[in-house]
């Protein structure tokens, strides 16, 4: 699985990361970070929740 973030759609609004702090994280300059753009199998739950729970739908999963 490979996480991908339209950065143009983004907000930085820090959903994903409440969701998925193992793989997204909202830094001091408020701008969003991919730590792990191949997260493991049994992240994918979590990604997936922060896929529909994205309020700019910036974010999505290739498999």
């Amino acid at each position: 699985m490979k996480v991908i973030v339209d950065f143009d759609r983004c907000e930085s609004n820090a959903v994903c990361m409440g969701v998925a702090p193992e793989v997204f994280e909202v830094r001091d300059d408020d701008y969003l970070y991919i730590l792990d753009e191949n997260p493991a199998e049994s992240l994918r739950p979590k990604v997936e929740e922060a896929v529909r729970g994205c309020p700019k739908a910036a974010i999505t999963i290739e498999d």
